[in-house]
């Protein structure tokens, strides 16, 4: 018998205390959700309440019809894990009030794929994955025409020209 076999093992999340971490978080059988303003809108709400209830610093974001990608640093003793719970769980219920909905709602997939950043050079590829993102899935030509981003965030910093051209780092695993 292979014990190494697919559910198996159980691995926990790794992470220590400061690190910053890639989060991908996809809705439920892909369903183009956040197509809807105000399911956007109500994401950006959850997660400012979440940052007052488990401090986190956000880097970089950005929210696309059927899932999003985070770049975040955990403040304090707070883990990623009890964020993204916190997340998925006021989220679910904020849009159950919202929709006036009684019944279970099955939003987001029940997991969610992280990666531990590791040094400068992971960290600039990820935050140039988030803000190309749309580009990659074909929803614009240019970063600056996504509004749910930090792009615009970071190009005002002076991160990016008005100008940019980005190409995928090869044999990269982005959770999609």
């Amino acid at each position: 018998m292979n014990n190494f076999e697919r559910g198996n093992v159980n691995i926990r999340r790794y992470y220590q205390s400061g690190q910053i971490v890639f989060i991908t978080q996809i809705v439920e059988n892909r369903t183009p959700a956040f197509t809807h303003p105000e399911y956007v809108s109500l994401l950006r709400q959850v997660w400012h309440k979440t940052k007052e209830r488990h401090p986190f610093t956000m880097l970089a974001y950005v929210i696309l019809p059927d899932h999003f990608h985070l770049l975040i640093r955990p403040n304090g003793e707070n883990n990623f894990s009890q964020i993204m719970h916190s997340i998925k769980m006021s989220y679910t219920l904020s849009l159950k009030r919202l929709l006036k909905e009684d019944t279970p709602l099955q939003f987001w997939q029940k997991r969610f794929w992280d990666h531990v950043i590791r040094n400068e050079n992971d960290l600039e590829n990820h935050i140039h994955y988030i803000h190309f993102n749309p580009i990659k899935h074909g929803y614009v030509p240019d970063p600056g025409d996504w509004k749910n981003s930090s792009f615009h965030e970071w190009q005002q910093r002076g991160a990016y020209s008005r100008q940019v051209n980005w190409s995928e780092p090869e044999h990269t695993s982005w959770g999609e």
